[in-house]
């Protein structure tokens, strides 16, 4: 199995998204990822307000090494891109801090 690229996705609420904003700016400025939108509603599989980090199986070390002392407390979500959603979810991923139940019918057939 093949990975293609991580996602980070940050969680947050109305109390921690200057949190999540903060950190955010400072992924953007420190490492060429590819950011997206910061959500403040659930998407996708994601029971949480959220924004996705992307980046390279090259980068994986070093910016799951920075997340882990420099997340401030709020919950991120890591995964593996194998073009297999539903594995990539669930076996091929990573918590940082609460373990949050995702919403896994979007990958049902």
């Amino acid at each position: 199995m093949h990975i293609n690229d991580y996602h980070a996705h940050i969680y947050y609420n109305k109390d921690t998204l200057l949190r999540a904003k903060e950190l955010v700016q400072v992924i953007s400025e420190k490492f060429d990822v590819e950011i997206g939108k910061m959500h403040e509603k659930p998407v996708g599989p994601h029971p949480m307000w959220s924004c996705q980090i992307l980046f390279t199986p090259n980068q994986f070390s070093l910016i799951t090494q920075w997340l882990i002392i420099n997340r401030n407390g709020l919950t991120i979500f890591l995964h593996a891109n194998t073009s297999n959603d539903l594995l990539d979810h669930t076996e091929h991923a990573i918590w940082m801090g609460e373990i949050v139940p995702l919403d896994l019918s979007i990958f049902e057939k």
